[in-house]
């Protein structure tokens, strides 16, 4: 069976908490003993079984029953297994959203019947697209409450069909359903006779599984650099980390990046046995014929592979720090492994969350959608993130704090740059 990795967005109170719990409920993916602990919660407060508490697991959220941090609930059926990430849906917490975005196949963007497509619906629609999520469904919840009529399910279907068409989302399924009441979840509603598709798990088992974003570029970043020294291995030297696209096999001749020192691939370890060759996403260890200097962070990639090695580079950014960003902030870019020096050199343009509009702006707030262009004072081994998921992402981090400033996605590299000699104090200077 194949694996979907999901996300449900949208804003806060829409019932992405309680759909999830219904779906593990109804397709009896949840455990006795956690059913067992939730049926008597439920019977000790006078009520049923809250499904929310299914993913709702911090104290803090159960307490203002809301969903705070990102939860990752795994089950399966007959035809495919899943990885849901239910993501919330406070403003507030737009941080995690992305981060739970990042590795989802399908958005699930839900959205109240009472209220229709809001700000909120919006962002979270924004941001999975410009995260390469392509497959959308538009769950329209809490049908029960507006007396399952289907004109207010046509009237946000048009809505939310407006947003898909500036964003230019290529799947989109629009579902009207019940999390609550289990309405059009598992099984299709009696209640909803007027909607003749498929329910949301119906959906789910059907839908397409993404490819790898691109097989043919192998991608591979040092984690960790293993050198034992013992009397049994004296000259052992390995590069552990995980393969982030492609295939890499043993004798093929490598480039280490940025460097640009060429070896041979010797070998290539998976759970300390050599292995003919590995792909993504496996954690190896690959082991180089020659004695060559290699370093947390860099690259170890097929000479027949092109990777740009930049110092500029233009990339959207998801803003999440209070105090806003401004041209000639420094920070630093954690790529991965590799944590560089960088500088804001321009904000170039925000977007209008309202109006998907690119306009000017001066500055990046709390939670903007900014395009930026960045000036890094090492190399680093970035591809553009619509051609490659696993090394088009970063995060943007506070020198002095160490916080999360950003989420960023390489949009356009410029490998030319830096063509000329520059002298060592100028590079890092920013």
């Amino acid at each position: 069976m194949d694996l979907l990795r999901f996300i449900t967005c949208g804003s806060v109170d829409d019932g992405k908490s309680t759909l999830i719990g219904r779906l593990l409920y109804d397709s009896d993916s949840v455990s006795l003993d956690v059913l067992a602990t939730l049926e008597k919660r439920g019977s000790s407060n006078g009520g049923g079984v809250d499904l929310a508490l299914l993913t709702d697991g911090l104290k803090a959220e159960r307490e203002q029953g809301i969903t705070i941090d990102v939860a990752h609930k795994y089950f399966t059926t007959p035809r495919r297994k899943f990885i849901i990430t239910d993501a919330p849906g406070h403003v507030q917490y737009t941080r995690n959203m992305v981060t739970g975005a990042s590795n989802a196949d399908l958005a699930i963007v839900l959205v109240d019947a009472r209220q229709g497509v809001i700000e909120q619906t919006r962002r979270h629609t924004l941001l999975a697209s410009l995260l390469g999520i392509k497959y959308f469904v538009l769950a329209v919840n809490k049908m029960d409450l507006v007396g399952n009529d289907e004109a207010v399910f046509e009237r946000i279907k048009t809505d939310y069909q407006a947003i898909a068409e500036q964003l230019r989302l290529p799947h989109v399924l629009a579902i009207p359903l019940s999390a609550l009441n289990g309405d059009n979840v598992v099984r299709p509603a009696r209640s909803l006779p007027w909607y003749g598709g498929p329910s949301l798990l119906q959906h789910l088992e059907s839908v397409p599984v993404a490819a790898d974003a691109n097989p043919r570029e192998a991608r591979f970043q040092v984690q960790y650099v293993i050198r034992p020294q013992t009397e049994a291995l004296p000259d052992y030297r390995g590069y552990a980390g995980s393969i982030q696209s492609g295939v890499y096999r043993a004798g093929d001749r490598v480039r280490i990046h940025p460097s640009g020192v060429e070896t041979v691939l010797e070998a290539i370890e998976v759970g300390q046995r050599e292995v003919p060759s590995a792909e993504a996403p496996q954690a190896v260890v690959l082991r180089l014929r020659d004695d060559v200097d290699v370093s947390r962070g860099d690259a170890i990639v097929p000479v027949s592979a092109h990777p740009a090695v930049v110092r500029e580079l233009e990339a959207t950014l998801c803003w999440m720090d209070e105090r806003p960003l401004r041209a000639g902030r420094k920070l630093l870019v954690q790529h991965h492994a590799a944590l560089v020096k960088a500088s804001v050199t321009a904000i170039l343009q925000k977007t209008n969350i309202e109006t998907f509009e690119s306009v000017g702006t001066e500055e990046a707030k709390l939670n903007d959608i900014v395009r930026v262009r960045l000036r890094t004072a090492l190399p680093l081994v970035a591809d553009a993130y619509r051609a490659n998921r696993a090394t088009g992402a970063f995060i943007l981090v506070d020198e002095q704090t160490g916080n999360t400033l950003a989420a960023g996605l390489v949009q356009a590299t410029d490998p030319d740059y830096f063509t000329q000699e520059m002298p060592i104090e100028a590079v890092y200077s920013i």
